[in-house]
């Protein structure tokens, strides 16, 4: 049985406001009434006559008859409990006659029928407080069970843009590691140069990007040296253009969403031998944050495209994520020139 918790205690305590409310209405309405407490005693009495058997069906069926049988599908049993109680609260009732024939009191012709009829709306008023405590308890329980199955998703969630992120670090990391092994040999102090904002980088990714979220400055910041290290293999045949328009440099954004972008222009839009253009803009305004790649598109083979590949899935797997229904994609290839363009909307 699980502990009595502090959320436990207040609903119990509303329901008993609840109760306590209901009881003392009709004694209440009667003192401002009639200012007589033989009669504001008496509706007190009649009120508790009346109510008690509700009020008891209540609570047993909210914390006991729930638990052990409607939730476990037992419901002839549980209807049979509750006819029982229903009985034992109540056997008074089914000796009316009686006791009018004690007290010498003449019954009225048709008794019966008043009878019976007082009875039926009676049960009617007990089946009512079962209803509303079976109707709560569900309610509660149904809340409960959305609520965790949010919580895992959020986990699952949370787990999966962390496995997705882990995928990013090493590319740029192995791709920076081979352009600065063939800088040595051409430029020790550029290497030099290469290995400082290599660090740089690598601490950004390691310590800054551990949230869901980060400024924007920081995000400009690393796509600077990321596209400058970048170029390291690329030949004076390759122009490489970049913009970044921010207007609000706290703006919050998800750590490296666009790197696997720029990656994928470096790796399929420079060739060695042929004219090559990559254009890079990243710009906010009202919040909303567009970044727009385009480049010359030279496939490596038949199964490597441009923007193809694990880190474009990873991109928009990312996205989708994070920003769900509030990002646009838009991805061409027209004329040799790949072109991409993510909005995000606030």
């Amino acid at each position: 049985m699980k502990n009595f918790t502090k959320r436990d205690f207040w609903l119990l305590m509303v329901q008993l406001i609840i109760w306590a409310m209901m009881l003392l209405f009709p004694a209440v309405t009667t003192v401002l009434a009639t200012h007589e407490t033989s009669a504001t005693i008496q509706s007190m009495r009649m009120t508790w006559y009346n109510l008690q058997s509700p009020l008891i069906l209540y609570f047993i069926n909210f914390y006991v008859l729930w638990t052990f049988l409607f939730e476990k599908q037992r419901y002839k049993t549980f209807l049979l409990v509750n006819v029982i109680l229903f009985a034992a609260l109540n056997y008074r009732l089914f000796f009316l006659k009686d006791f009018y024939t004690r007290s010498g009191m003449e019954l009225p012709h048709n008794w019966w029928i008043g009878m019976f009829a007082g009875l039926f709306v009676y049960f009617i008023l007990n089946c009512a407080a079962v209803t509303v405590a079976i109707t709560i308890r569900h309610f509660l329980k149904t809340r409960e069970v959305m609520r965790r199955l949010e919580e895992e998703k959020r986990k699952n969630v949370e787990a999966e843009l962390a496995w997705l992120k882990s995928q990013i670090n090493p590319h740029f990391l192995f791709n920076t590691l081979n352009n600065i092994s063939s800088l040595t040999q051409i430029d020790a102090d550029a290497a030099q140069d290469a290995i400082a904002q290599l660090s740089d980088l690598l601490r950004y990714a390691i310590y800054k990007t551990d949230k869901p979220q980060v400024p924007i400055a920081g995000e400009v910041e690393f796509m600077r040296n990321y596209i400058g290290l970048m170029q390291l293999r690329c030949n004076e045949k390759t122009q490489v253009s970049t913009t970044f328009n921010i207007d609000n440099n706290e703006l919050q954004i998800a750590p490296l969403i666009f790197i696997s972008l720029i990656e994928n222009a470096f790796k399929h839009g420079v060739s060695s031998n042929k004219a090559s253009q990559i254009d890079i803009n990243l710009s906010t305004k009202g919040g909303t944050v567009s970044f727009v790649c385009d480049n010359t598109n030279y496939p490596k083979n038949d199964n490597d495209r441009s923007g193809s590949g694990i880190g474009l899935e990873n991109t928009r797997r990312r996205l989708e994520l994070m920003y769900h229904d509030h990002y646009t994609w838009e991805q061409t290839l027209e004329n040799d020139i790949y072109h991409i363009k993510i909005d995000i909307h606030p």
